[in-house]
């Protein structure tokens, strides 16, 4: 079950900069998808860019995180790697203090660090539901999750 993570534990972005989840929530909310470092995590793109493609503008921050380190997370991300702010968690520190149990995720965050809403494993209407919650909160348009040629439900990989 998802819960509060632990403010104090450092993320490490692509580019290399590291810095403790309370620092990087300064000024927004955090908008999180968090992917398995699995080859298969990639499929999760096209849901990635149309949720951030509508709540990147809003005041809140649109993250990537893969559980895994920077290769890896360039194997998934390929071209996209550049698209958005991506943070690896190569021991599953972060992952496992959000209290996640399935990935991909789907996670929100205030700016205290709080937890607001999260949705484990791969089920559209789900996400739609966080997004949904996000976007209310930003008060900002809600983006549409589910898109045609998106994975099936699942319930993912276990963290």
């Amino acid at each position: 079950m998802a819960k509060n993570p632990d403010p104090t534990i450092k993320l490490t972005s692509l580019p290399g900069v590291t810095r403790t989840l309370d620092d990087w929530l300064t000024m927004f909310h955090l908008c999180l998808v968090v992917l398995p470092d699995r080859p298969e995590a990639a499929a999760w793109l096209p849901v990635i860019r149309r949720i951030f493609k509508v709540l990147g503008d809003a005041d809140c921050r649109a993250v990537v995180c893969i559980t895994g380190n920077d290769h890896i997370a360039r194997r998934i991300l390929d071209t996209a790697s550049g698209e958005f702010l991506v943070f690896v968690d190569p021991d599953r520190e972060f992952v496992s203090s959000l209290g996640l149990t399935r990935l991909p995720a789907f996670v929100h965050l205030r700016q205290d660090t709080t937890l607001v809403d999260a949705a484990d494993g791969w089920d559209a209407s789900e996400w739609q539901r966080v997004a949904n919650s996000l976007a209310a909160a930003m008060a900002w348009s809600a983006p549409t999750v589910a898109g045609h040629g998106d994975p099936r439900p699942t319930e993912g990989w276990a963290v």
